[in-house]
């Protein structure tokens, strides 16, 4: 930030001022950069109250905010919602953002990571199903503590279901092993 130092001229009376730039001042944010901070906070607040009451419970909220929270839950008007999503904004600028942002993070993300991992056991149940002793040696590679037998007869009794039209309860079994095994 430019400091300005007023001083008075003797001889000739003037006033002048002296304009030096501090290394050890930050420029002053503008008033946009503050707008958008703003509605920042005011997005993620709108996001914490979209969360279920248990991930709730996991963020470290003031009892003010979690009071407003709770009460922005509880509203179905349209302008009622708006304003106290603006009131929550307003609380978020005034407490320390970054704890309340990891632990959102932390949990919005679990959620995330626990899909993917599902994916990836469907992914690897399918491969097992299709390609066979191929698919199950490139699994043994990732995951020795497999039991080698026991995937290949669920296998096999897989296709035999298949074969016969009957409900695929050796592929479920084959994936409830993989998540067993792989997800611990």
């Amino acid at each position: 930030m430019r400091a300005f130092y007023w001083c008075r001229l003797i001889a000739t009376n003037a006033i002048i001022h002296i304009m030096y730039d501090d290394p050890f001042d930050e420029a002053p944010v503008s008033k946009s950069q503050r707008k958008r901070e703003a509605h920042a906070l005011q997005a993620l607040g709108e996001s914490l109250v979209k969360l279920n009451k248990s991930a709730l419970a996991q963020i470290p909220l003031s009892d003010d905010l979690r009071n407003a929270i709770d009460e922005a839950r509880r509203l179905h008007q349209h302008g009622a919602l708006k304003r106290q999503l603006q009131y929550i904004g307003k609380l978020m600028r005034q407490c320390d953002i970054e704890p309340i942002r990891s632990a959102y993070d932390k949990v919005t993300n679990s959620y995330r990571e626990d899909v993917e991992q599902h994916h990836e056991l469907e992914q690897w149940r399918d491969r097992l199903l299709s390609d066979g002793d191929p698919a199950l040696e490139k699994l043994l590679l990732e995951h020795p503590e497999l039991d080698r037998q026991h995937v290949r007869q669920l296998i096999r009794t897989a296709h035999k279901e298949a074969a016969n039209a009957k409900p695929p309860k050796a592929a479920r079994e084959l994936f409830r092993y993989l998540r067993e095994i792989i997800a611990d």
